[in-house]
């Protein structure tokens, strides 16, 4: 078949062998594989391996290696053009359209992410980088690495956008005596925030972060957004800054972190796991903020990401046992075999492509006011 005897050349020049012996070698289970990748390039990969057309033992290795050879270059199909000429004239994240991703994804059930992310209910990146060994203290490390680069003292106002189940707001209340606003747009994320956050200074409000009402306007101190701009969209990049900054008072910061990319969507994540996600790029992040912010910090940490993936694959496997049991109002199974094998296929990729570095995760602060 041509495109089986494509396939083995192009992975050989990753150093990966079809259905070799090594753990990143892919085993091939149903042929179709090949003429799906043919035709749809990373979402046939992605698809065909959720329908078990092919496994891989270290599938984070694979795809480190697949991407740091450019593998991807080697097929382009018409799919993945598709996808991003209509995210350039389709505004994929308007209003309206806000909510799709809580619902898919955010609003899976509260039980699947205690189990995968822990104490800290932190769905980003962690930071080892000061030291911390295991995810709970990397993740409190990164909470505690935010609030000290915001420069966050008692008394002061904290607006936090996207502020998934509450935890970096409940740490900032609780370890630096501020007050926190926290948007989301997540039912299952806002129920479980309030509950953790009672008791504290911590509102929310439910909403996408451009309905914010106009009495927030040049009352907060500071401004943080933990991996929340990859729903943004480049279309609504420049309004995500213009919200912040109509926010802040003048002096004030915003902190962002953000995985950056290539601005524009990945076939696979943005269809199957984040609907309409876009990592976007320096460039596009440097246009938004022009005349609003200036830059005053910036630090990458990618490879912290990828040892956090890993980690969240592991304590996901451990759990699914309990998982598989779980069931819905109706009785219904909450999460199946395939839900399996597309969460650890999701979670496995992007360890990969962090460690290829072709992904990163950067912390970035934009200070009032911009420069003149």
């Amino acid at each position: 078949m041509y495109s089986e005897e494509m396939a083995r050349r192009y992975l050989a020049r990753a150093g990966v062998t079809l259905n070799g012996s090594a753990p990143f070698d892919p085993q091939v289970r149903n042929p179709r594989v090949f003429r799906r990748v043919l035709l749809l390039g990373k979402l046939g990969l992605g698809d065909s391996y959720v329908d078990g057309d092919w496994d891989c033992e270290a599938l984070d290795q694979f795809i480190d290696k697949a991407l740091s050879a450019r593998l991807e270059h080697s097929v382009n199909p018409v799919t993945d053009y598709a996808l991003q000429a209509w995210s350039w004239f389709v505004n994929l994240q308007s209003v309206h359209r806000a909510f799709h991703v809580a619902e898919h994804h955010y609003d899976l059930g509260n039980d699947l992410y205690e189990r995968m992310l822990g104490e800290s209910m932190a769905y980003s990146s962690g930071y080892f980088i000061g030291g911390a060994t295991n995810l709970t203290d990397a993740q409190f490390a990164k909470f505690d690495a935010v609030c000290k680069k915001l420069g966050l003292k008692p008394g002061m106002k904290v607006l936090e956008i996207g502020c998934g189940w509450g935890t970096f707001a409940r740490f900032a209340a609780k370890n630096y005596g501020v007050s926190v606003v926290g948007v989301t747009v997540s039912k299952e994320q806002l129920a479980y925030a309030e509950k953790v956050c009672g008791g504290f200074p911590i509102s929310f409000f439910f909403g996408d972060y451009r309905t914010l009402p106009a009495s927030y306007n040049g009352t907060f101190d500071r401004a943080v957004s933990i991996e929340m701009i990859e729903a943004v969209g480049p279309k609504n990049f420049r309004a995500y800054m213009q919200v912040a900054h109509r926010a802040l008072k003048n002096e004030g910061s915003f902190l962002v972190q953000a995985i950056m990319g290539t601005g524009d969507p990945d076939p696979w994540i943005s269809t199957r796991i984040f609907p309409n996600g876009v990592l976007p790029s320096f460039k596009q992040l440097s246009e938004a903020v022009e005349g609003l912010f200036r830059v005053s910090h910036v630090e990458n940490f990618g490879r912290d990401y990828d040892r956090t993936l890993m980690l969240w694959d592991e304590q996901f496997r451990a759990s699914w046992p309990v998982l598989k049991v779980a069931k819905n109002a109706d009785g219904s199974s909450r999460y199946d075999e395939r839900f399996y094998r597309m969460w650890r296929y999701y979670l496995l990729i992007c360890a990969g492509a962090f460690r290829s570095r072709r992904i990163d995760v950067s912390h970035l602060i934009f200070s009032k006011p911009a420069i003149e």
